[in-house]
């Protein structure tokens, strides 16, 4: 119990540092932790797949996706800055109002929703699971990392190029 409450304060702090902090590349670090730490909490849940799936695309191809992409971009002055906020502001400036009417509106409503889940399998080898039970979905995994890796490739090649 201990454990958990440690991985979940862990996880929050390392939310909000996230959120919080002004440079990208922290930021993009931070996702990566905190990705790392919510699937250290799914296998505290005994929730190995999804773990597995949480640490290898979310902690870790998202991240690299991230920082390449932030590594890549060219830095805006604080006056090109200030300037597309005062757009942006004048653009959407109604948006807060109509967040909190639906907010209202939502919180008005009483829908009863019943959603029931299946029995889960008594599945407890990991390995078996993903090799015989979810192979199409190791397979998406697998072509979604090498889809990753090639737009890397591309984006530096299109750096060196410029």
């Amino acid at each position: 119990m201990f454990l958990n409450m440690t991985i979940l304060v862990a996880l929050l702090l390392a939310a909000l540092w996230t959120v919080m902090t002004r440079s990208l590349l922290r930021c993009a670090i931070g996702l990566a932790f905190t990705s790392a730490l919510v699937a250290v909490a799914m296998f505290r849940l005994n929730s190995p797949v999804a773990a597995v799936f949480e640490l290898s695309v979310c902690a870790g191809l998202i991240s690299v996706l991230f920082i390449s992409t932030i590594t890549l971009t060219q830095p805006i002055t604080r006056e090109e800055m200030t300037e597309y906020v005062k757009e942006r502001v004048k653009r959407f400036w109604y948006l807060p109002f109509i967040v909190v009417a639906a907010g209202i509106g939502l919180s008005l409503l009483h829908i009863q929703i019943n959603l029931t889940l299946p029995a889960p399998e008594a599945q407890t080898n990991v390995r078996s699971m993903m090799w015989n039970v979810r192979q199409l979905d190791l397979l998406g995994q697998v072509i979604i990392l090498l889809t990753g890796v090639f737009g890397i490739i591309v984006l530096f090649k299109e750096a060196e190029k410029k």
